[in-house]
């Protein structure tokens, strides 16, 4: 398990990295916003523990864009402001937890687990849309009983848009979930592989729930009836 802890207090980060490699965990640090936004984006990284009072970009503005960008990664606030309205603030912009400063150590790792184990029974749950069941966790994709042979990015982007079903998504956010650092460059990316996914669903009269937006980006629409 790894976690991402954003905090500038570096004797407080080194603390919580002891305890959660006493635990079993394995832990990257970030000492700045613009350093946490950039660590957040790896695809190992778990859980995040974030604090609001930061250099630079502050916790909510990290928090902010991470759930801009569609990061789904739970993500507990730390911060020694304690008042009904700051937790509601991160709350709302979709912080999964919430603990005030001082803490006990013991109490932060319990959240942790929970949010950890929250976050698992949730992957496990199958995707459906029509006769369309997607499994992420054995990345399986199958139309009633029939496998469809997806690829790797054709499956992650299928599997990004079900799990928002009628969100847009623009061409700059599918990448940065899907491909992260991968990006090569390629303007056309995303359309090339949505292309490739609507050729295989379209088989199964299923090439429409991939809609496209004009102007802004891809939404998957599912049909009523399974």
């Amino acid at each position: 398990m790894s976690l991402l802890i954003i905090e500038d207090n570096k004797d407080l980060v080194q603390v919580l990295a002891e305890g959660f490699a006493e635990s079993g965990y394995s832990v990257e640090r970030a000492y700045t916003g613009e350093e946490g936004l950039e660590k957040a984006k790896n695809p190992e990284c778990e859980c995040i523990i974030l604090d609001l009072m930061l250099p630079g970009i502050s916790g909510l503005e990290v928090l902010d864009r991470l759930r801009a960008d569609g990061a789904v990664t739970p993500i507990i606030i730390l911060t020694a402001k304690d008042s009904v309205d700051d937790k509601v603030e991160g709350l709302n912009k979709g912080a999964d937890d919430f603990l005030v400063k001082p803490f006990d150590f013991r109490e932060l790792l319990a959240r942790v687990r929970t949010l950890l184990r929250r976050n698992v029974d949730l992957q496990h749950h199958l995707l459906h849309c029509g006769p369309l069941t997607m499994d992420p966790v054995a990345r399986e994709c199958r139309v009633e009983n029939d496998v469809l042979p997806l690829r790797r990015r054709e499956f992650d982007i299928l599997d990004l848009l079900l799990r928002h079903e009628n969100q847009v998504f623009t061409r700059e956010k599918i990448i940065s979930q899907v491909w992260q650092k991968e990006y090569d460059g390629t303007s056309n990316v995303v359309d090339v592989h949505i292309k490739y996914l609507r050729d295989k669903l379209r088989e199964y009269g299923l090439d429409t729930i991939v809609v496209t937006v004009r102007g802004v980006g891809y939404k998957v629409s599912c049909p009523e009836c399974s």
